[in-house]
């Protein structure tokens, strides 16, 4: 068979024949039919993902859909491997997947399931959300940001702030349920005016940037809540613009902030795997707007150098 192959992690992963899987116990040779080229791909294959290991080569992918050998048609969700999904036909654990409407696209399934994954399982099994909430999502013109205003306003947000870096992007999100945006490429002094007033009464961040965006956005938001004691909720899901933040010392003292993360290891595997049901249900039922742009599998090297607003969904070329 043929897969995308990581053999250094300098250099993008390759098209190469490799030898197909031997299924095993608990594990199940299937047909893969599409996966996406996300973020967390991205960091596996060039091993800054804070699970990496040193072990190549390695195929890249961590969920994709398949078909199985009776026909049937299901996400899945593979463990720390370098048998990734990114191939013709990889190896899965049945009980990491869940079956698919048999009218689904498969390509939009492959696309969506693991940015929407990142807020709906922040939201629904790390802190305890209430309906009515506010909620600002900081990274909002990246896919899972996109997906974040859109899945907090679906999980019941009274209000959504986005805030980007992407104005183009940013005009978009008030149609898919934005009520105030944010432009964060702005000059700082506007940036704070606008933070300091989502910041007076917001219950939740979703934060996709971290880095010195975080501390920034702290700064502004902390002095001007309302109301100290009311319960300010901070998410880490992801560092687009840096693995560290400054967080100053006062922000954790002049309000009842709660910080957490979101991610693997955070969240127990069994834990996400319940939520994989309902999230396929919401996703199949339509209404998440997100770009998708198929690849074949041979043109892996080429994809991987694309920077783009699309998700890039990678398909074997059988």
């Amino acid at each position: 068979m043929h897969a995308a192959v990581v053999t250094t992690f300098e250099t993008a992963p390759e098209y190469q024949e490799v030898p197909t899987p031997s299924p095993g116990p608990g594990k199940e040779l299937v047909t893969v039919l599409a996966s996406a080229i996300h973020p967390r791909v991205r960091a596996q294959a060039d091993g800054t993902h804070y699970t990496s290991t040193s072990e190549l080569p390695l195929i890249p992918g961590i969920d994709g859909v398949c078909r199985t050998a009776r026909g049937e048609l299901r996400y899945f969700v593979l463990p720390d491997t370098t048998l990734g999904a990114m191939a013709e036909q990889t190896l899965i654990d049945p009980r990491r997947s869940v079956a698919l409407p048999g009218d689904v696209d498969p390509n939009v399934i492959a696309a969506v399931m693991n940015p929407a994954m990142s807020s709906w399982i922040a939201l629904r099994r790390r802190v305890a959300f209430q309906p009515g909430a506010r909620v600002l999502v900081m990274g909002a013109t990246g896919n899972a940001g996109r997906l974040a205003v859109q899945i907090a306003k679906r999980l019941g947000a009274s209000h959504v702030t986005a805030a980007g870096r992407n104005p183009a992007v940013l005009a978009q999100l008030p149609a898919l349920g934005a009520d105030t945006v944010v432009d964060l490429a702005r000059d700082w002094s506007l940036v704070s005016e606008d933070l300091v007033v989502v910041g007076r009464d917001v219950d939740v961040v979703l934060d996709y940037l971290w880095g010195e965006w975080a501390a920034l956005a702290l700064k502004a938001i902390v002095p001007a809540r309302i109301d100290a004691s009311q319960p300010l909720t901070w998410i880490q899901v992801g560092s687009v613009t840096g693995a560290e933040a400054p967080i100053p010392s006062a922000a954790l003292r002049a309000c009842d902030l709660r910080m957490v993360g979101s991610g693997q290891g955070s969240v127990a595997p069994r834990d996400i795997l319940a939520e994989l049901p309902e999230l396929v249900r919401e996703v199949s039922s339509g209404g998440y707007n997100i770009g998708i742009r198929t690849v074949p599998l041979t043109d892996v090297t080429e994809a991987w150098a694309e920077r783009t607003t699309e998700r890039l969904v990678v398909t074997p070329s059988r």
